[in-house]
């Protein structure tokens, strides 16, 4: 996938805002650290050179393809692992954009299947596609099936934070991450990716806090 088409739409969605909508030039900061952070997204590609090394490549300021959703999942698996008929058929649903048939068939396999951890990850996703980005009660039921059935693995806490993250809720993001970080051995492969990523969240955090002293003083 071509970075110049999500690029652009980062640059549009800025001035955007800037200029048209007017936000003070104090937001400009945060509104550029947001769609940075969007890069997490949940399209990881390039080479990450080890399963469940994810790598943040694609800006989320526009809607999250299903293939894209779908890749980014396997992505972090490896590829010897044995798909079962029920999440492929699933995956084909998602990539189509039809989240809820993709939960339903998911949701009725898992049943029979209740330790599959992919299978609860890829739950998980299309739940939270299907409300349109945001964490409903059910995924983030399903984020943590996923996670008591991958234990030491990075995708479900990867996933859950970067959907808090695109819903708004940045403070949620960063305990998922920090969490994430105290499981994760120093020499683990995602380990400086998701320093960095908890250390950017905390430049947002701080800035929205510094906005709303300036509004409030302003006021």
């Amino acid at each position: 996938m071509s970075w110049l088409p999500i690029l652009a739409v980062a640059i549009v969605a800025f001035l955007l805002a800037a200029f048209v909508l007017r936000i003070p030039k104090p937001g400009w900061a945060l509104m550029a650290s947001a769609l940075m952070l969007g890069l997490a997204g949940y399209a990881f590609q390039g080479n990450p050179g080890y399963a469940g090394a994810p790598k943040a490549a694609q800006e989320q300021v526009q809607e999250v393809s299903g293939e894209a959703l779908v890749a980014a999942r396997r992505g972090l698996f490896s590829p010897t692992d044995v798909v079962p008929d029920y999440l492929t058929v699933s995956d084909g649903f998602a990539r189509r954009g039809r989240y809820k048939d993709a939960a339903d068939v998911l949701k009725s396999s898992l049943r029979e299947n209740p330790t599959h951890g992919e299978g609860w990850l890829a739950l998980a996703l299309a739940l939270t596609e299907h409300t349109g980005g945001q964490v409903t009660p059910p995924a983030v039921q399903a984020f943590g099936r996923a996670e008591a059935n991958l234990p030491g693995h990075p995708a479900p806490g990867y996933f859950l934070g970067t959907a808090f993250l695109r819903s708004g809720r940045p403070n949620e993001a960063r305990q998922v991450w920090v969490d994430l970080l105290e499981k994760t051995p120093e020499d683990a492969p995602w380990h400086g990716d998701l320093t960095f990523r908890i250390a950017q969240v905390d430049q947002m955090i701080e800035m929205m806090r510094q906005m709303q002293e300036q509004h409030n003083e302003g006021g």
